[in-house]
């Protein structure tokens, strides 16, 4: 018998120049789609210059300078539009999204597409809606009393999962596809 995590699932992270979800923008973004376990997965990546300067301390976690943004990120709207298009497509295809601390990267990601696309995530995933799977959430109801913090490096520790480039969208997405 096949369990429902055992068939395709996909994975969904971003880099941001902070965490206000009305005001903060994405710079980097990933889409980790593995049709099966221990198939090789299929990544989409973006890189994006957000149009607004991007903090120090934001850079000290993700690495990605105002600089490297400039010259090799590309303008937000097209990136959101990709974006939104292939989440919609996971969603038609009934693949379950997983995404560590979905309200915060698909809301940044909606305020994001209301901003550059004048559409909100809901118009992209109307026919058919995301089915989301958060770790931090799952994990939490598996072992609701465990002591301890809840991160992405937190749960990967505790299920023996390698996190090979934290803060890298794609072995981000593919760290919490495997958790």
């Amino acid at each position: 018998m096949t369990y429902w995590y055992e068939g395709p699932l996909a994975a969904f992270d971003t880099e941001t120049t902070g965490v206000d979800v009305e005001t903060d923008r994405i710079v980097s973004a990933a889409l980790v789609v593995q049709d099966a376990p221990g198939t090789r997965p299929r990544v989409s990546r973006w890189l994006v210059n957000p149009g607004v300067p991007v903090p120090a301390g934001a850079t000290e976690v993700h690495g990605l300078t105002d600089d490297h943004l400039q010259r090799n990120g590309r303008w937000p709207s097209p990136v959101m539009f990709e974006i939104a298009g292939l989440l919609a497509e996971q969603a038609a295809a009934g693949r379950p999204l997983v995404v560590m601390n979905a309200p915060f990267d698909l809301t940044l990601l909606d305020r994001e597409l209301r901003r550059h696309r004048a559409s909100a995530l809901g118009h992209w995933v109307d026919a058919t809606p995301l089915r989301v799977l958060d770790p931090r959430v799952l994990d939490k109801h598996l072992d609701r009393y465990r002591k301890g913090r809840r991160t992405l490096t937190d749960l990967c520790a505790h299920y023996g999962v390698t996190l090979a480039d934290a803060h890298d969208a794609a072995a981000d997405a593919l760290a919490a596809l495997e958790v």
